[in-house]
């Protein structure tokens, strides 16, 4: 994907531009601009290395919608936690709590979890999402 990079901030000369894997966004201020972007990207990632972007998954949204971006929702002066990404952590969490309930999971192990979990919660303003995980877990500690 360096190639894709390299093409992105130098030859298209893209200034707002973040990937991670295979998953990038674009911020600009212009709507036309970017739908301009988005044909040369395409074609770029066909000729070249034999890509394509998934139809479904691009995206031209205000920025005050905030940009869902890697598990979570950014917005110019704060980062949330997307709705799916909580639903998904305390999803786990549960079942990781009755895993170690039943003998599966050491104590370590489900406290490596939480740990980790609440490191993914750092990144975002989710003090009382946190908060609350670390008092219903609490006593893993």
């Amino acid at each position: 994907m360096n190639e894709f990079d390299q093409f992105v901030k130098h030859e298209l000369k893209v200034k707002h531009y973040a990937r991670y894997t295979d998953d990038f966004v674009v911020i600009a201020d212009s709507k036309m601009y970017l739908e301009n972007l988005v044909l040369s990207i395409e074609e770029m990632l066909s000729k070249r290395l034999k890509l394509a972007l998934h139809p479904d998954k691009i995206a031209m949204l205000p920025y005050h919608r905030g940009i869902d971006f890697l598990g979570y929702v950014i917005f110019p002066h704060f980062r949330l936690i997307r709705s799916r990404t909580k639903k998904r952590i305390l999803r786990r969490l549960k079942q990781r709590m009755e895993q170690y309930e039943m003998g599966v999971l050491s104590k370590q192990s489900i406290y490596q979890s939480l740990q980790s979990y609440l490191g993914v919660l750092s990144h975002a303003s989710a003090y009382k999402l946190a908060r609350d995980i670390k008092n219903r877990f609490g006593f893993l500690s």
